[in-house]
């Protein structure tokens, strides 16, 4: 960022106007780390950033849908069904178990089918290889961005008449599925990069961030 857009943001900022700021390629190019080291900001911030760009350019300007696609990669960090699936299971199967388990119309229930939409958009866009291998192929990415789909719809009539603000968002997100998905795919290369776990990907990005620098 040069002085003049290092000027410009300062403005923006103490105009109120941090959505301008966020929407910046200066900002896109700080978190991301071009032309130097990323910039010191909080995890949901430096994912927030390239997903909202993302979603930007398929069209998509709801900065909620951005906000909650950039606490995925945070939040089920440290999920445990990370094992499952790394040893082959098929995700969907164990979440959905579980949210058929609840108590049915409950709001227990749509919380579950919402976190569950949440951990298949995670897994298919952050891990897809991981998908794949533990699936019949290519078709389970697919199928993973699909489940998400009908468990924010779930989620979504369970909520309508106790919590129609949050209803409301499951359903443009599971509208906009397919482009969060997109944009937590394009966002992870960034971060995690390719096939992220061979040593090939680990020296490619290591490659990739000498050269930016």
């Amino acid at each position: 960022m040069d002085v003049a857009e290092g000027r410009e943001a300062d403005q923006a900022l103490q105009a109120g106007a941090v959505d301008t700021v966020l929407d910046s390629p200066a900002a896109l190019e700080a978190v991301l780390g071009r032309g130097g080291a990323p910039a010191p900001l909080p995890l949901t911030l430096l994912w927030y950033i390239p997903i909202r760009a993302q979603l930007r350019l398929r069209g998509v300007t709801d900065i909620v849908l951005a906000d909650y696609a950039a606490t995925l990669p945070v939040v089920f960090a440290t999920s445990h069904s990370r094992t499952a699936i790394a040893q082959g299971e098929d995700g969907m199967t164990e979440w959905w178990r579980f949210v058929a388990a609840l108590p049915q119309g409950t709001v227990a229930q749509a919380e579950a089918a919402a976190d569950a939409a949440g951990l298949a958009l995670w897994w298919a866009g952050c891990f897809p290889e991981w998908v794949e291998r533990g699936g019949s192929g290519r078709g389970m990415v697919r199928a993973y961005v699909t489940f998400a789909g009908r468990m924010l719809a779930l989620a979504a009539d369970l909520l309508e008449s106790s919590a129609p603000e949050e209803a409301a968002l499951c359903i443009r997100a599971a509208e906009a599925r397919t482009e969060l998905h997109a944009a937590l795919a394009e966002a992870r290369v960034e971060y995690i990069g390719d096939d992220p776990h061979s040593s090939e990907s680990r020296l490619n990005r290591f490659l990739r961030r000498l050269a930016d620098n």
